[in-house]
């Protein structure tokens, strides 16, 4: 268990389809000494082999390992949410894995995980929103928010799938930074050591979301329930 000043901020990365790629990105910018303990939670299927720790490895310069019950969080550590379990943070700053079973809705639940790490993490907390179907991560980064953390989502130019970052952008209020994959690992580190404002908030203009939910907010992506990134 990490106690007191010991917690370090907390970073969860959470995607969907399309969404592999820019997780790669993003953890590839991620320098050794990185300040935070990493999340990385990705929708599969429950059967699906646990792949993704291995292939991330291949781009991170932080260690990637499957995430295991009871692991606490270390900075500049990455942990991967496995296929097959609802992956969730204890205030004592510690993995807990709960059987997702093989019905909807989406699994891993990245609203379980973000809601849980709000409760855990407060102000220390930074979600961002990738690629994928469906509004999964919209109410757990409103979570966040509410917390005091901070929330970001990747652009529609860079999001493969723009359903689920349009989810949290278009609630206005919540969103903190809206920017493409290729800068967000510049804006965690900015952030994590002071040099970049937790909002740009002031820049994100409500009418620009209601614009893209005309052209994007699709009902059967919006309710897709996603279990596999392909």
């Amino acid at each position: 268990m990490v106690t007191g000043n010991n917690r370090p901020p907390v970073v969860a990365l959470v995607c969907s389809a399309g969404g592999l790629q820019a997780i790669e990105r993003i953890l590839s910018g991620l320098t050794p000494g990185f300040p935070a303990a990493v999340i990385v939670l990705r929708h599969q299927d429950p059967q699906a082999a646990n792949l993704l720790a291995t292939i991330l490895q291949r781009s991170s310069r932080l260690p990637v390992r499957l995430a295991r019950d009871g692991d606490a969080l270390i900075a500049g550590r990455v942990l991967v949410a496995p296929a097959g379990y609802h992956t969730m943070v204890t205030c004592g700053y510690t993995i807990v894995l709960v059987r997702s079973g093989d019905r909807p809705p989406y699994r891993p639940s990245a609203d379980l995980l973000l809601t849980s790490v709000a409760i855990a993490a407060r102000n220390r907390a930074v979600v961002v929103v990738l690629s994928g179907y469906g509004i999964d991560g919209a109410t757990g980064a409103t979570a966040i928010h509410h917390l005091g953390g901070t929330v970001i989502a990747s652009d529609e130019s860079t999001s493969a799938v723009f359903a689920m970052p349009y989810a949290t952008i278009s609630r206005a209020e919540v969103i903190d930074h809206v920017l493409p994959v290729g800068e967000i690992s510049a804006l965690l580190a900015g952030i994590l050591i002071g040099r970049v404002r937790r909002s740009s908030r002031d820049r994100i203009s409500p009418a620009s979301a209601a614009d893209a939910s005309d052209r994007h907010a699709h009902p059967a992506e919006q309710g897709r329930s996603a279990t596999a990134d392909d």
